[in-house]
C-alpha cells in the first residue's frame, strides 16, 4: 500500500533508508548529511512537492519523495526500497504514484540524481523511461546530494 508520509512514521523511515545507504552499499552518508529527514512536512509537503512511503504488513519497506522545483520541473529523491520487497513491483508502484501526482500538478520533467553504486536502480530508471543526462543539464535549483554522481530526466 503507498500512503502519504506521516510524522508517526519518521523513525522506521530513517532506518530505512540509512540501512540501505549504510550498510547494504557502504556509503559514507549519515542523518546528519539528510536533515531533510528530519522536517520531511515542511522540506517535501508545504513547498508544493510529496512525500510516499509503501508499506506491507505494517511496515515501512519503501520510499519516494518530490521536491517541486522552478519551471514545471521537479527533482526525486529518497526513493528506496527495501532488500526483500525489490523486483516485486513495489518500485514501480511508488514511481507510478509520483508521476500521477506530476501530472495533476502540470508538472513536466522529473530530475534524480544517484550514485554509480546503485546499479539496479539506474536500470530501474531507465526501464522507466528516465533518460540518463550530464550533470550540466540539471536545473539550477536542483538539489544535489555530495554523494550522487549519475544523473536522469522523465519526460511527462
Amino acid at each position: 500500500m503507498i500512503i502519504r508520509y506521516e510524522d508517526s512514521y519518521q523513525e522506521e523511515l530513517i532506518k530505512l533508508i540509512l540501512t540501505i545507504q549504510q550498510e547494504e552499499f557502504g556509503l559514507d552518508i549519515g542523518l546528519e548529511q539528510q536533515s531533510d529527514l528530519l522536517q520531511i512536512g515542511k522540506h517535501y509537503q508545504e513547498n508544493g512537492g510529496q512525500f510516499w512511503l509503501a508499506r506491507v504488513d505494517g511496515k515501512v519497506v519503501g520510499s519516494i519523495a518530490l521536491i517541486a522545483l522552478e519551471n514545471s520541473r521537479a527533482a526525486l529523491k529518497k526513493m528506496f526500497v527495501a532488500k526483500d520487497y525489490r523486483k516485486s513491483g513495489l518500485g514501480k508502484q511508488l514511481v507510478d504514484t509520483l508521476v500521477d501526482f506530476c501530472k495533476e500538478e502540470g508538472i513536466e520533467e522529473v530530475y534524480l540524481g544517484t550514485t554509480q553504486r546503485f546499479v539496479s536502480a539506474q536500470r530501474f530508471y531507465r526501464n522507466y523511461g528516465f533518460e540518463k543526462i550530464l550533470k550540466g543539464s540539471l536545473p539550477n535549483d536542483f538539489p544535489l546530494l555530495d554523494v550522487d554522481d549519475t544523473f536522469y530526466v522523465y519526460k511527462l
